[in-house]
């Protein structure tokens, strides 16, 4: 089996930035991604997936390591200060690398 390596980059945030966050995956090359309604509690209290406008967003994109960084970056540049978000990446192996 040919795996290769690749970043899995996970994003949770309030569900009206979905189409912001989006936007910026777009701008910063990737390929395409998956998103989840999700819910939980922390710093900012209990978030339901019940009420999309109050709801949170799971993002998921898996990229090469240069486009992970730069959109970590920006994300964390142009939302982090006035949203409540959190994002994060993850080491994965994935076959058919070129979907990525």
């Amino acid at each position: 089996m040919n795996l290769h390596p690749m970043k899995l980059v996970t994003i949770i945030c309030e569900a009206l930035l979905e189409e912001r966050v989006v936007e910026i995956l777009r701008q910063c090359g990737t390929h395409g991604h998956t998103a989840y309604s999700v819910r939980g509690s922390g710093s900012q209290g209990d978030r339901s997936a019940d009420i999309v406008e109050t709801g949170n967003v799971q993002i998921e994109i898996i990229v090469k390591p240069a486009v992970a960084e730069a959109v970590l970056e920006r994300l964390q540049r142009d939302l982090f200060a006035s949203y409540a978000m959190v994002a994060y990446e993850t080491d994965v192996r994935v076959m058919r690398p070129e979907k990525f």
